[in-house]
């Protein structure tokens, strides 16, 4: 969590340095990488937890998916490499195909180290995943710096600088993107002990049998990605305007005010990390479901505190982004808070499916998502620009929530007390609605903070009383995260 934070730290001086459309086109290509992301993974990192477990092997499981996606890596990268051009035109960017190419580096030394971080997770080494992470991190936010702000220094003083054999002071985003790459050279030559552990060994029986249960977890990922991320592509292609640059700026507006929803998703990612190798050691236990019911709750009851901490004090957190240009934007912020509530709760539930083997329903459950976000944004964007992504996304991952909690009951029931979850929801939804109508009656900004306050107070008061018994009954799994 640390690590998302400090490149989440990045937001205000990035939205400082560069201008609008800029800001839009990073955001353009980082909305391509996590497609790739997941065709080059193609669902190994579960299968590992999974197969480590049931196999009682792990160091088999570890060598066979890693010499998958060894050979995978490299035919994967060459096609990325030999295409870059036609991607750049697809992402209106080809003034650039170099970003394309030197994002393809990025996702292969991302592909390889995902199975050594995932070994590290299944050990249960949390020191080391975490220093290795936020040194990558550390290393990303020095280089992003050096690039933007010391080397134009550098190069203006009188006499010039050695900087100047390389620099070229308009690649902002070029830059960004190359120290995003020696981030990702740095990780993994930090995780040199787990990839010597790598032997060259492949077992076909077990890499067939992964396959059948990987693949379609890779139709997930990649109707997830779609969900996730496809909405800044599809603005860029149909936002209103009548030029490319327009177009650009509204992807630099949204992508901007999307990342105060993230602080949700901080969150969610450290919950992912830790809880999803705990589930599957969980399994065999006999009170395994009241376990995943009484994680829920506690889930729930951060992320909606999470949500009235964000929103209820947007006139704090709008000031992360530094361009106010950008600030017309934040109306998308509680929705996109609320959609990724409802993702952090569909991720709790799709355990049933990843239990069970039947990632099938995972994959048909994500396309469905993917459908309401494709359908909705093609509808609407022409009309209300990023509006239309916000409301695609929150309304994409409600309907995920809602189709894997009922499908989930039949096939593996899970004790959730979903009414009082959902009232959790509703209350703090009802909050932030009434402190919105009040400051718009009273706009004055410490009238909104102190009402803030109070607000949050209440519920956490209300949190306490409702759920004292609970408190002591949590499950430790922080030793997993």
């Amino acid at each position: 969590m640390a690590s998302r934070f400090l490149t989440y730290l990045l937001t205000p001086y990035l939205t400082g340095k560069l201008s609008v459309a800029l800001y839009g086109d990073m955001s353009l290509v980082y909305a391509a990488i996590p497609f790739l992301n997941v065709i080059f993974t193609y669902g190994l990192e579960t299968a590992f937890f999974r197969y480590a477990q049931k196999e009682g092997k792990p160091d088999e499981v570890y060598n066979t998916l890693m010499m998958s996606m060894l050979v995978s890596t490299v035919i994967l990268s060459a096609l990325l490499l030999l295409n870059a051009g036609h991607l750049a035109q697809l992402l209106r960017m080809e003034e650039h195909p170099e970003y394309l190419r030197w994002c393809t580096y990025i996702i292969a030394l991302d592909a390889l180290a995902t199975l050594p971080f995932a070994r590290l997770r299944q050990e249960g080494r949390p020191v080391r995943y975490a220093v290795i992470r936020i040194t990558g991190v550390l290393v990303n936010i020095g280089m992003v710096y050096f690039f933007l702000s010391v080397c134009p220094r550098l190069v203006s003083q009188p006499g010039g600088s050695f900087v100047s054999l390389f620099f070229r002071p308009d690649n902002g985003v070029g830059y960004i993107i190359i120290a995003n790459l020696i981030q990702a050279a740095v990780t993994l030559v930090m995780l040199y002990k787990q990839l010597a552990q790598f032997k060259f060994s492949f077992n076909a029986r077990l890499w067939k049998e992964i396959m059948i249960y990987s693949l379609p977890l890779t139709v997930a990922g990649f109707g997830g990605m779609i969900n996730e991320t496809f909405d800044r592509i599809m603005l860029n292609w149909w936002a209103p305007g009548s030029t490319e640059l327009a177009a650009k700026v509204q992807v630099g507006i949204y992508s901007a005010n999307y990342k105060l929803s993230i602080l949700i998703t901080l969150f969610i990612t450290a919950f992912r990390m830790g809880a999803e190798p705990f589930f599957f050691k969980q399994a065999g236990e006999g009170n395994a479901p009241r376990t995943y019911a009484r994680i829920m709750k506690f889930f729930v009851i951060t992320i909606t505190l999470m949500f009235l901490f964000v929103a209820l004090y947007l006139d704090i957190w709008k000031h992360f982004i530094r361009n106010k240009d950008m600030w017309v934007g934040l109306k998308v912020v509680p929705i996109l808070l609320f959609a990724n509530m409802f993702l952090g709760i569909y991720y709790n539930l799709s355990i049933w499916y990843k239990l069970s083997g039947r990632t099938m329903a995972g994959a048909w459950i994500t396309l469905i998502g993917a459908a309401v976000t494709l359908a909705i944004n093609a509808a609407f964007i022409p009309f209300f620009s990023y509006m239309a992504c916000a409301w695609a996304t929150c309304l994409c991952y409600g309907t995920m929530m809602v189709i894997s909690f009922i499908w989930g009951q039949k096939a593996y029931p899970v004790p959730y007390a979903w009414k009082k979850l959902v009232a959790y929801m509703v209350i703090v939804l009802v909050l932030f609605l009434i402190h919105k109508g009040l400051t718009l009656l009273w706009s004055s900004t410490i009238f909104s903070l102190v009402l803030a306050t109070l607000f949050m107070g209440a519920y956490a008061l209300f949190i306490i009383k409702i759920e004292r018994k609970e408190f002591g009954k949590l499950p430790v799994i922080g030793k997993y995260i």
